[in-house]
């Protein structure tokens, strides 16, 4: 998930209102999102439909795809739609669910609510109730919904684990859920607490796409089918944006799910958080692999000291092999280095990779060769520097890219 410091859920909640407010209000303005009946298109909304509806819903359809390549919705549900906006979803699902069935739409924004039951009363439509709430905290009964379609709302909403856990409660036991949102390949690590409008960027908001499937089976939601991917910010008027967008993988995809007929248990759901697989892609999105691999080198190094110079105080004393001892050492060294590299390739920059080796080599030296306790210690604490100096490399290229955004607006 993305961690954004500093952020208050107020400020969140604020910078999504003003923006989404004026989509609203003034679609043809310009944003560094897509919007209207030519988004609905590149995003695969079939001509003919959107022939049916009425231009207020589609001027101002701000989705980020199509939700409907999920097919779950059937006549005679009970649907609501979280992000509604000015309507164009909740509008298809009406036509959907038929006479027998009823549509909830909710939105956070009041501007949109206003508009979509303006639409409402100026065309005379029943079976279409229109609801101003967030995603955190539903305003429907449990299991009292059969299906949900969601097009580009979960990126903005500031507490996922929530939401999710709110879409598990409102859908009854095998209930369905249609869902298209933005996601990301690596994830946000810098602090973007100067400018809280940055979260409607779409971006900076999203999580890594095997995380947000990971916290949909936490919540106890099964057979999570991938219906499709997009370079939806290609589709964006903003160069800003787009660099951006690439500079963190970010595209939108599309999912279908079914709730489990049972919840998961508090032990089910702890089991499935603390995953080790979560744990490592976290690791491992964030930078923080070069960390890890030397926290293991000199805990192998020094722990393993300490750990033999405490044993005989209790009566036992053990026999160490040297030489597994050291092979221990230099395969953690020699990760850390593997790391360092691997991102120096990526971003075009050798100098921490450079730095790492030599440290690496004065490891080796004080392993392999001739012990110095200096010479060994002087090595892990270059190859530290580097990896100091990998991370915040890392973090400065994120800063460039957000202030690129900010710049934009």
């Amino acid at each position: 998930m993305v961690a954004i410091l500093g952020y208050s859920r107020r400020q969140i909640l604020g910078a999504v209102q003003q923006m989404y407010a004026e989509v609203a209000q003034r679609p043809e303005a310009g944003f560094h999102f897509p919007v209207g009946r030519n988004a609905c298109e590149a995003l695969g909304y079939p001509p003919a439909w959107l022939d049916r509806l009425p231009g207020t819903a589609l001027d101002a359809f701000a989705g980020v795809g199509c939700p409907w390549r999920g097919e779950v919705i059937r006549p005679g549900d009970r649907v609501l739609d979280i992000g509604a906006g000015a309507g164009v979803d909740s509008l298809i699902a009406r036509e959907r669910v038929g006479p027998e069935g009823r549509v909830f739409a909710l939105d956070l924004t009041a501007a949109m609510t206003h508009k979509l039951q303006r639409t409402i009363r100026e065309r005379g439509l029943s079976r279409l109730s229109v609801i101003r709430g967030s995603a955190e905290q539903l305003p429907l009964a449990d299991a009292s919904i059969d299906g949900i379609t969601s097009n580009g709302a979960l990126n903005l909403v500031p507490d996922k684990r929530r939401a999710v856990r709110e879409m598990f409660r409102v859908l009854r036991p095998g209930g369905w859920l249609q869902l298209a949102d933005v996601v990301i390949r690596r994830p946000v690590s810098v602090d973007c607490h100067e400018d809280p409008r940055l979260w409607v960027e779409c971006v900076v908001g999203a999580s890594v796409d095997e995380e947000l499937v990971a916290l949909f089976r936490e919540a106890g939601f099964e057979a999570i089918e991938p219906l499709g991917e997009h370079d939806y910010f290609a589709l964006s008027p903003s160069p800003q944006t787009r660099e951006v967008a690439q500079g963190f993988g970010a595209r939108s995809m599309e999912w279908r799910m079914r709730r489990a007929e049972t919840p998961p248990s508090p032990w089910q759901r702890a089991r499935r958080r603390l995953d080790p697989r979560r744990l490592w892609r976290r690791l491992r999105g964030h930078g923080l692999m070069g960390v890890v691999s030397l926290g293991l080198a000199l805990l192998s190094c020094y722990g393993t000291l300490a750990l033999v110079a405490l044993l005989p105080l209790l009566g036992l004393r053990p026999s160490l092999n040297e030489g597994l001892w050291a092979g221990a050492i230099a395969a953690f060294t020699l990760s850390t280095l593997g790391v360092l590299a691997a991102s120096g390739v990526r971003h075009r920059q050798a100098s921490p990779a450079l730095l790492g080796l030599l440290g690496a080599l004065l490891v080796g030296y004080a392993l392999f060769v001739s012990y110095l306790a200096w010479l060994e210690l002087s090595g892990f604490l270059l190859l530290g520097a580097a990896v100091l100096w990998d991370l915040r490399r890392r973090r400065h290229r994120e800063a460039q890219l957000l202030a690129l955004s900010r710049a934009g607006e």
